[in-house]
């Protein structure tokens, strides 16, 4: 595949976006990947609507699409492809556009897309690992500095009665006796 075209990685991760708790890609953004207008690509959408379940792709709402837009300084030009709320697609959603986008670019790209969400989900993974790890290690320990102070009470306690001089037991002589 001499023809393939590759797109840096962190040109993608920088079009991931999470909304509604779930990581999505922008109509806009993947069209632009995919050196389509924005337009053709939500045209194919809508034609095979069917293929596009809501865990696979959404509508943003009012509120999400202005919370959106409020985190970009954007030009005229850019606002002027921002009237309609943009098509968020999941990682699922995604994979399906392949089925409605033919041209071998979209193919390519998609196939990066798909691979860096899978390598996200691995490093989550790992990370979830060690944080569930960490997790059992501070539980080990929290309640811990309550015994160390006991024990540092019990040493002190000892090093005190160790210092303070011993009353002196036994027989004793009296020296009025003798």
């Amino acid at each position: 595949m001499s023809n393939e075209i590759i797109i840096p990685q962190e040109v993608i991760l920088s079009k991931i976006y999470e909304i509604r708790s779930v990581k999505v890609m922008l109509d806009r953004d993947l069209a632009e990947l995919y050196g389509v207008e924005t337009k053709y690509l939500k045209r194919q959408v809508k034609r095979n609507i069917e293929r596009f379940p809501e865990d696979f792709m959404f509508a943003l709402n009012e509120q999400e699409f202005k919370e959106w837009r409020s985190q970009f300084v954007t030009s005229n030009k850019d606002k002027m492809g921002l009237r309609y709320a943009p098509y968020a697609f999941t990682e699922d959603g995604v994979a399906q556009l392949s089925t409605v986008l033919n041209s071998q670019r979209a193919i390519n790209v998609n196939l990066q897309i798909i691979r860096l969400f899978s390598r996200m989900r691995k490093m989550l993974l790992t990370h979830k690992d060690l944080l569930i790890e960490m997790e059992k290690i501070r539980k080990k320990i929290s309640g811990q500095d309550e015994k160390i102070d006991l024990i540092f009470n019990y040493l002190k306690q000892f090093i005190k009665e160790q210092e303070t001089p011993r009353r002196k037991i036994g027989y004793r002589f009296s020296k009025d006796k003798e």
